[in-house]
C-alpha cells in the first residue's frame, strides 16, 4: 500500500519535471506571454488596492466610529 503511494508521488515529480523541461522558453511568443502575465498581475494589484481595499478600509473606519462596540458584540457574541 505504501509503495503505491510512493510511485504516485514519483510519477507526479516526473510529470512536473518533464513539463518544465519541454517548456518553449526560447520561443518569443512564450516570453511575451509570460511578460504580459506579470504586467497584468501588476495592473490587477494596483486596481484592486485602489478600487477595493481603500473603500473597504474607509467603510470599516466609519463603522468603527459610528457604531458602538457594545452593539457589535451584542450581534457577534
Amino acid at each position: 500500500m505504501e509503495t503505491n503511494k510512493e510511485f504516485k508521488i514519483l510519477g507526479w515529480i516526473a510529470a512536473v519535471f518533464l513539463f518544465a523541461y519541454f517548456l518553449p522558453v526560447e520561443n518569443g511568443r512564450f516570453q511575451e506571454a509570460v511578460l504580459a502575465m506579470f504586467d497584468l498581475t501588476k495592473w490587477y494589484a494596483r486596481e484592486h488596492v485602489i478600487l477595493c481595499l481603500l473603500p473597504a478600509f474607509f467603510i470599516a473606519g466609519v463603522i468603527a466610529v459610528f457604531v458602538s462596540q457594545g452593539a457589535v458584540m451584542k450581534y457577534f457574541g
